[in-house]
């Protein structure tokens, strides 16, 4: 298994989620290499191995060897989870080209460099591939226009791939809605959870859950976007 962006927060959720189902897993950082060392731990002391690579998803010759070297650790690639990404809010009519292509460097062409790159191991193991998505790619949110539309084309990706990639390789992607990780926003926090109708807000063993069921369940599953929001969407 090889999961992007898996050192901290939600890629370190599914990075161990995978691990406690049984998961050898590599995991790749950009710059956090303390919190990579430490996944890579918890992973190998579920009784799994692990190995931590670095790589910057932006860049084809960082993505070859990255996944290489998972390939080499491992000698396969059974699951790719494309969850690297940036976030970022920025009013649209005073955003800068910069801006723009950052976030869809990070959140639209790694996924399609990591999964082109990956697709040789997949279709030897006929594999999956999982996408972290977001709800902002279903809904417009006029702070995050640049995150809202990397996040639709990542979605719009996900079920190209899935033609494309058929029928060695299923596609699919998890479209987190509000996911708390710290006390930092607490008061956002709050009126999210008042407008989900499950009365709270997700956490990060929602999302790795939900990678887990397309990890695991039927591999005829394929193409879909699975809203894992509490409602929040509706």
């Amino acid at each position: 298994m090889l999961v992007t962006g898996g050192a901290r927060r939600i890629g370190r959720g599914i990075a161990l989620a995978l691990a406690r189902a049984g998961a050898d897993v590599a995991i790749t950082f950009r710059a956090s290499r303390q919190d990579a060392g430490e996944t890579v731990g918890e992973i190998e002391d579920l009784g799994r191995r692990a190995i931590a690579v670095r790589c910057d998803v932006r860049s084809e010759a960082s993505v070859h060897e990255a996944v290489s070297q998972a390939a080499g650790k491992f000698g396969r690639i059974d699951l790719l989870v494309n969850n690297a990404a940036v976030f970022e809010a920025s009013p649209l009519d005073s955003l800068s080209l910069e801006q723009w292509d950052t976030v869809f460097e990070t959140n639209a062409r790694g996924p399609f460099l990591m999964a082109r790159e990956a697709l040789p191991y997949l279709r030897a193991r006929e594999g999956r591939i999982i996408n972290i998505g977001s709800i902002g790619g279903m809904n417009a949110w006029a702070g995050h226009a640049h995150y809202c539309a990397s996040k639709a084309a990542l979605h719009m990706l996900t079920q190209a791939m899935a033609k494309a990639f058929a029928p060695q390789v299923s596609v699919n992607c998890v479209a987190p809605g509000w996911i708390e990780l710290d006390n930092t926003q607490a008061g956002q926090a709050e009126r999210f959870a008042s407008r989900t109708p499950m009365q709270r807000n997700g956490n990060v063993g929602d999302v790795a859950q939900a990678v887990v069921f397309f990890a695991s369940g039927p591999h005829f599953i394929t193409g879909q976007v699975l809203a894992v929001d509490g409602g929040l969407g509706l």
